[in-house]
């Protein structure tokens, strides 16, 4: 007994983890099975498939959260679903960490973007419990895609928005967008500029922070923590807002509405040849590293919301 807490003591002073929570790969594998196990492509045509993922989602939020809800919206004679699980309620300001369950087109989608929603299902597992210094909401969106892409169709749009006329104190958002796809080999990693490579290297192995210039003190705070992770090899991309890519995802509404806000991604197509076509699949991804990543974003937010000792 007294050889275990010796242990305890000496991980915490080298820095090891002391977080509640570990990232489980077991668990994140079995919710990618039951979100791509969907009657045909989770697309804007096929709501009876967005609505089997939106029901699988609120089902593991209402395990976990201390509230879990729809944010129902009409897009001509079709209803769409956002599903939110809020932890920490008795908090007024928040923080929203995102992620869209549809897909472009007759695909999987298992990049793009179910490994962004397994991220918040196992997020709220994670966070279940947990005491904060803010209310963190989870949500699942629909209708990221095209052809919804940039209007106000999209389900972030819907969100962000609700926030804004509602006057709700929202301390900033995380878009989990593409977090699954690795690869080690050289010249796997493009960018949209070519001289970045001698800057970031030309390997897709790691995860990007990214945030546009005037990004807010959000950002800046989850990007300087989350660099130090060492679950993951982490780097951080700052750009203004109309380099192409960086504001492909829902964390574009937000900064519509004045929110900080960043973009957690392997970098989509700059790395993932397999995006938007039908090799998106979950045999493609490197499971291990995701889970890193999920850990990290874990710890991250822990840390920026820990109530401060009274």
């Amino acid at each position: 007994m007294v050889s275990r807490y010796l242990i305890f003591i000496f991980a915490l002073l080298c820095g090891g983890s002391n977080f509640a929570q570990e990232a489980d790969s077991t668990i994140v594998l079995n919710h990618f099975n039951k979100i791509l196990d969907t009657d045909g492509p989770r697309d804007y045509m096929n709501t009876r498939a967005l609505n089997k993922v939106a029901a699988y989602i609120y089902e593991v939020f209402e395990q976990y959260a201390d509230t879990t809800s729809y944010q129902n919206y009409e897009v001509g004679e079709k209803t769409y679903k956002n599903v939110i699980g809020s932890f920490g309620t008795e908090h007024e300001n928040r923080i929203i960490i995102g992620a869209h369950y549809d897909v472009c087109g007759n695909q999987d989608g298992a990049d793009d973007n179910a490994s962004g929603v397994v991220g918040l299902l196992e997020l709220a597992r994670l966070l279940k419990g947990q005491k904060l210094n803010a209310r963190i909401d989870l949500v699942g969106y629909s209708l990221e895609e095209p052809p919804y892409f940039r209007s106000k169709n999209m389900g972030s749009y819907v969100h962000a928005k609700w926030l804004h006329d509602n006057e709700i104190k929202v301390d900033g958002m995380i878009c989990l967008e593409m977090i699954g796809y690795f690869n080690d080999a050289k010249k796997s990693q493009d960018y949209p500029i070519g001289i970045l490579k001698m800057f970031y290297g030309g390997k897709g192995n790691y995860i990007t922070v990214v945030s546009k210039f005037s990004r807010g003190k959000f950002a800046r705070q989850y990007k300087r923590k989350m660099k130090k992770s060492k679950n993951i090899k982490t780097k951080a991309f700052q750009a203004p807002g109309k380099l192409p890519g960086i504001d492909f995802s829902d964390h574009l509404n937000y900064w519509k509405f004045g929110y900080s806000a960043v973009m957690i991604t392997n970098t989509g197509f700059y790395r993932n040849k397999n995006y938007h076509h039908g090799t998106d699949k979950l045999e493609t991804l490197d499971i291990t590293r995701m889970t890193a990543v999920i850990q990290s974003v874990y710890e991250t937010v822990s840390e920026m919301t820990e109530p401060e000792e009274q």
